[in-house]
């Protein structure tokens, strides 16, 4: 699976694979295999990208086209 919102996403914060593989402690080779699909992203990259971007795990992978996080959270 290609991940275009996740190129999308690191582009719209102005960076480059190598300052998002530096979040992730990964190298920026890496990284560029998870932009292009060619590696499985761990979850605790996807949890780290998320947070990092303000967007859900499910709008990274696709799942939602819904950007923005709901804030509210139940008791």
């Amino acid at each position: 699976m290609y991940f275009q919102r996740l190129r999308d996403l690191r582009e719209d914060k102005d960076m480059n694979q190598s300052q998002v593989a530096e979040i992730l402690h990964t190298s920026q080779t890496v990284y560029s295999r998870y932009e292009r699909g060619s590696r499985t992203i761990p979850v605790e990259h996807l949890m780290i990208l998320a947070d990092f971007y303000g967007v859900s795990v499910d709008y990274i992978l696709g799942r939602t086209n819904v950007r923005e996080l709901n804030k509210r959270r139940s008791p």
